[in-house]
């Protein structure tokens, strides 16, 4: 068995998708009419769906919004430039939660919201 994707239930996925577009400098692989659409993200793919339509596969959840606490989870993108892609997220309208801040373990680490209100942790890869 193998991890394919990450699926995040959202009430606009083409403007999630344009938002993770600018925000992050991910590309679209694609963005369907039902509701659904995927990033390029590596081996694994980050996904939306619309509520709709996750509420027609019969799929219950707690919806989470920009006003709420975040959900107790968090997407994780790695790149060189911490500070850079920070301010790159917050002029494309991520929420700022913690500037860059070096961590014991070597990381440059920081915290935004995308505009579901799902925390993003944006830090330089983990050293082998």
């Amino acid at each position: 068995m193998r991890f394919g994707y990450t699926i995040l239930y959202v009430t606009d996925v083409e403007a999630t998708v344009s938002f993770y577009e600018l925000a992050f400098g991910l590309k679209r692989l694609f963005v369907h009419e039902s509701g659904y659409g995927e990033m390029i993200t590596g081996e694994t793919k980050l996904a939306f769906a619309s509520v709709e339509l996750a509420r027609s596969n019969g799929v219950t959840f707690q919806l989470t919004l920009p006003e709420d606490p975040s959900a107790a989870f968090e997407i994780a993108f790695t790149t060189d430039d911490v500070p850079a892609a920070y301010k790159q997220a917050v002029e494309a309208g991520a929420v700022p939660v913690a500037e860059p801040k070096q961590k014991p373990w070597g990381q440059l680490v920081c915290y935004v919201r995308d505009i579901n209100g799902f925390l993003v942790e944006i830090c330089t890869p983990m050293a082998p």
